[in-house]
């Protein structure tokens, strides 16, 4: 089963993304059915499936089912790109891809979802470790480091955000080499930012920004490591 979803998401992957350029991604969201590239980008995905198949006939029912999803799922994605946004678009384009798949594989193989998993004690302990990563730890640092107002002279060259995307994605990555008993990788990613942080904080020669980032920083890496440790303790 594992074999012929591999094989499924590698004909997708090689279609979608490595023989798919750009200029046949403009000309489809211009002229959607009537765009020449999208029956090519179709006829890619057949060569590709038969390919990995290595030309098994038996299991022809599949890749016609792929195929002809696939223009259809294109052809909705493609009327509704001015009306969803694209990153939601192309989430759930994939989403639909691969759900056809994995459809496709249920067909031909007598595998089971067993959606207990998903309410078991490791499942649970690791949704809430990422929700408490995410959302509540945001929460928890905005209170703290409100209580000091700092003017960062750079703030307006800033993306919108980009501080609490990058707070959430060091705390997943902790999270991660605390699961994977990697310490040594989390002294590697404070260094990173220490040295990405260093130029701003050296040019500013604000001993109240340099102070205001360490304790977020701290604050931020202490968060991660406490539920990492945390979910360790529940799962083992």
């Amino acid at each position: 089963m594992m074999l012929l979803v591999l094989k499924l998401v590698l004909a997708h992957a090689i279609g979608d993304f490595v023989l798919q350029p750009d200029k046949w991604v403009k000309d489809k969201a211009e002229k959607k059915h009537r765009s020449k590239y999208l029956y090519f980008h179709i006829l890619i995905h057949a060569l590709a499936l038969l390919v990995v198949l290595q030309f098994n006939v038996s299991y022809w029912i599949g890749i016609v089912s792929i195929v002809v999803s696939h223009y259809v799922i294109d052809l909705i994605k493609m009327n509704l790109t001015k009306k969803i946004n694209a990153r939601h678009l192309f989430l759930m384009d994939q989403m639909a891809h691969l759900l056809i798949i994995l459809g496709v594989t249920k067909y031909y193989t007598s595998f089971t979802l067993d959606m207990s998993i998903l309410f078991g004690k490791n499942s649970v302990a690791l949704f809430l470790a990422i929700i408490m990563l995410t959302s509540i730890s945001a929460v928890i640092m905005r209170l703290i480091m409100s209580q000091w107002v700092i003017e960062d002279e750079n703030e307006d060259h800033s993306l919108e955000k980009a501080g609490k995307y990058i707070g959430i994605l060091e705390r997943l990555f902790v999270f991660g080499f605390i699961v994977l008993n990697q310490w040594s990788a989390i002294g590697l990613l404070i260094t990173a930012k220490s040295v990405f942080r260093f130029g701003d904080l050296s040019k500013s020669k604000n001993r109240k920004l340099t102070e205001y980032v360490l304790i977020g920083t701290l604050l931020s890496f202490g968060i991660a490591i406490a539920v990492g440790l945390g979910y360790n303790y529940v799962v083992n």
